[in-house]
C-alpha cells in the first residue's frame, strides 16, 4: 500500500535539537524517517517547517528559522537522493514515483513569519514551500487561530486576504488547520483554488476547536479539497483515545460528510505530546489492516491512504 501524509513535524524536531542528537532524515529518534517511510511503502511525505512565533528563535528571527529548516530539508534530500526526491508539483511527484523515489514535499506551519511582507511568499516558494498554514495557535499578521473561543468569530485580516490570493497565484496550497472558524469561511470566500485542512478531524465526534464541523468538511470537499485525518489521541475522543476504533469512527464520519474523495492522511507525527495508537510511520500498515477488518473496501482504503492526495495534487497543479 502506498501512503501520502499531508503533515509531519519531523523537520522541527531535527532542527531544534543539538546537531546529530535526534539523528537525520535517514534514521532518527522521531516518528518519521526514510527507513520507516520506505518500510511502509510511502509514496510521499509532507515535511512541515513548524515554529512557535512566541518563543525565541534559534537564528536571528522566526523567518530565519523557517529558512534554516527549508535548507536542512534540501540538504537531507540531496544527501539521500537515492531514496527521496523533492516534489513541488504533481508532475514531479509522478516522476519520482515512477523511478521508485519517495517524494518529499515542503510546507510551512505558521504564516505569521511573513511579518507583513508578502514578498516573502515568493522567497518561500523558491525555497520549495508548497503548502502553508495561515496560523498556528497564535494571532498573527494574517488572522486568528482556533483558540481562545473569542477568536472563532474573527476572520482573516486584510493582509491575510492578500496572502490567500497571492498563494493561489503562486501555487502554494492554503492550509486551514489551526485557523479560526471565521478565518476558514474567509478562505472559502476569498480563495480561488482548492485548499487543505492537512491535519484535522470531525468536531461532531470530538468537540475541540482544532476539528472541523460537518459544514466545514462539506465546504472543503465542495472546493475540491481534502481533510487529512489527524492521529492525535486528544482530537479523536474524550478522554484521549488510543483505540483504533476512534480513528475509524472519524474516517467514516468524514467520508459520510464530504464524500469518498475528500479524506486523506495528516498524521501529525512528531507534533504530538501524547503517543498515538499508530506509533510512527512504520506502523501505518496497521491502519490498513484495521480498515479492512472494519469493512472498508480496497478502493476506499486506497483513496484514503494515497489516491485522494494524488488526485488533489493533480487537480491543484493542473491549474498552475
Amino acid at each position: 500500500m502506498n501512503f501520502i501524509d499531508f503533515h509531519a513535524d519531523t523537520l522541527y524536531r531535527l532542527f531544534y535539537r543539538p546537531q546529530g542528537e535526534a539523528g537525520d532524515l535517514q534514521r532518527n529518534s522521531c516518528q518519521v524517517d526514510l527507513e520507516r517511510l520506505a518500510s511502509s511503502g510511502y509514496a510521499a511525505q509532507v515535511f512541515a517547517c513548524f515554529l512557535d512565533i512566541e518563543k525565541p528563535p534559534q537564528t536571528d528571527s522566526c523567518y530565519g528559522d523557517v529558512l534554516g529548516m527549508a535548507d536542512l530539508f534540501t540538504q537531507q534530500v540531496q544527501k539521500y537522493r537515492d531514496q527521496v526526491r523533492f516534489a513541488g508539483n504533481y508532475n514531479q511527484y509522478r516522476d519520482n514515483l515512477s523511478h521508485g523515489f519517495i517524494s518529499g514535499f515542503l510546507s510551512l506551519e505558521e504564516g505569521g513569519v511573513l511579518e507583513g511582507q508578502i514578498t516573502r511568499l515568493d522567497s518561500l516558494y523558491k525555497k520549495g514551500v508548497r503548502i502553508m498554514n495561515l496560523t498556528w495557535n497564535h494571532e498573527n499578521c494574517l488572522g486568528y487561530p482556533h483558540r481562545p473561543p473569542e477568536f472563532q468569530k474573527k476572520g482573516l485580516k486584510p493582509f491575510g486576504i492578500d496572502v490567500v490570493r497571492r498563494m493561489d497565484e503562486l501555487g502554494i496550497i492554503v492550509d486551514v488547520s489551526h485557523l479560526s472558524d471565521q478565518g476558514f469561511w474567509d478562505v472559502v470566500r476569498y480563495g480561488t483554488r482548492p485548499f487543505l485542512a492537512t491535519h484535522s478531524n470531525a468536531r461532531a465526534l470530538r468537540k475541540v476547536s482544532r476539528n472541523l464541523t460537518d459544514h466545514m468538511i462539506r465546504a472543503v470537499a465542495d472546493c475540491g479539497g481534502i481533510v487529512g485525518l489527524n492521529l492525535y489521541p486528544a482530537f479523536l475522543a474524550e478522554p484521549p483515545s488510543h483505540n483504533v476504533d476512534a480513528i475509524l469512527h472519524h474516517l467514516k464520519h468524514m467520508i459520510n460528510q464530504g464524500g469518498r474523495q475528500s479524506v486523506g492522511l495528516g498524521t501529525d507525527f512528531d507534533g504530538m505530546d501524547l503517543p498515538p495508537t499508530i506509533k510512527d510511520a512504520s506502523n501505518m500498515p496497521y491502519l490498513v489492516q484495521a480498515m479492512e477488518q472494519a469493512g472498508f473496501s480496497s478502493g476506499q482504503i486506497e483513496d484514503v491512504c494515497y489516491r485522494n492526495a494524488e488526485q488533489f495534487f493533480q487537480r491543484y497543479w493542473s491549474e498552475s
